[in-house]
């Protein structure tokens, strides 16, 4: 479910070793989940996921203001609701309210492709054009 695919490269290095980084922690946590893993391994794990991911949001942003990207506050957005629905997740898992299924990780990696795709590819260009990648 979270093998990365070269195709959904933005050729901005940085971003993409974030990207690989991402999916291989978010493949460490299917693997918890398969493997009927503690819960305790499954949060350190979520956890990674979730400081890992607000790093690279931030570094993305931080790129993205560097240039004056006019689809900033557009991706930024983007980037908001999907730390809330997680952030929502963690919560419930945490207090007994839920599991981390494969439901979750279908979502995850659904729009963690789609966002690389398009959201990430889009500003991609505008990036290297201005040399800041």
């Amino acid at each position: 479910m979270f093998e990365w695919n070269t195709a959904w490269n933005v050729g901005i290095g940085s971003v993409d070793a974030q990207h690989q980084d991402l999916f291989a922690i978010a493949r460490e946590l299917q693997d918890a989940i398969a493997n009927s893993q503690s819960k305790a391994k499954m949060s350190k794990t979520l956890d990674r996921l979730i400081r890992c991911t607000a790093a690279h949001f931030a570094d993305e942003e931080r790129l993205m203001r560097l240039v004056d990207y006019p689809g900033l506050e557009s991706h930024k957005g983007e980037h908001e609701a999907l730390t809330l629905r997680v952030l929502e997740w963690r919560r419930d898992f945490a207090a007994g309210r839920n599991s981390v299924s494969v439901q979750v990780l279908q979502f995850l990696r659904t729009w963690m492709q789609q966002h690389i795709q398009h959201s990430d590819a889009a500003y991609a260009p505008y990036l290297k054009q201005t040399k800041v990648a």
